[in-house]
C-alpha cells in the first residue's frame, strides 16, 4: 500500500518539494559555511520523495547543544521556507477528500523540515533509518 501512496505523493507534489530541497541544497553549497546545511538538504530530499510507510521521530540519545545551535541556523537559512512549502501543499491537498492522505504526509514532514538536526526518518515496518 505504501508503494501506491508514494507514487501518488510523487506525482502530486512530491517532486515539487524534493526540488525545493535540492534547490536549497545547491544554494547553500555555494558558500563554505553553508555546505553542511546543503548536504542536510540533499539528505532530506531523498527522504521526502517517499514518505508513506515512514515516520519522523527524535534521535536517541538527543543531539544536545550542537543540534540546537544547528537547528537555529537551519531555521534562518532554508528551514522556515521548506516548512512553509509543506504547510501550503498540505493546505492545498486537504481541500479535497482524495488529497487528505497526502496532506497528512506533508504535515508529518513539517517538523523534519523545520528542525532536522536531532530527528530521523525511519521505516515503520523494518526500523531502517533513512539519511
Amino acid at each position: 500500500m505504501s508503494i501506491i501512496g508514494n507514487l501518488v505523493f510523487l506525482i502530486f507534489g512530491g517532486f515539487i518539494i524534493a526540488f525545493g530541497y535540492i534547490l536549497g541544497g545547491i544554494l547553500l553549497c555555494l558558500t563554505i559555511i553553508g555546505i553542511p546545511f546543503g548536504v542536510q538538504c540533499f539528505k532530506l530530499a531523498g527522504g521526502v520523495i517517499a514518505p508513506f510507510g515512514r515516520e519522523v521521530r527524535e534521535k536517541e540519545p538527543p543531539g544536545g547543544v550542537l543540534s540546537i545551535l544547528l537547528n537555529i541556523i537551519w531555521i534562518i537559512l532554508p528551514g522556515l521556507e521548506l516548512a512553509i512549502m509543506h504547510l501550503v501543499l498540505a493546505a492545498a491537498f486537504a481541500l479535497t477528500i482524495v488529497g487528505i492522505p497526502i496532506a497528512l504526509q506533508h504535515v508529518k514532514l513539517i517538523p523534519l523540515a523545520l528542525l532536522p538536526f536531532g530527528r530521523e526518518m525511519r521505516d515503520i515496518e523494518t526500523g531502517r533509518i533513512y539519511p
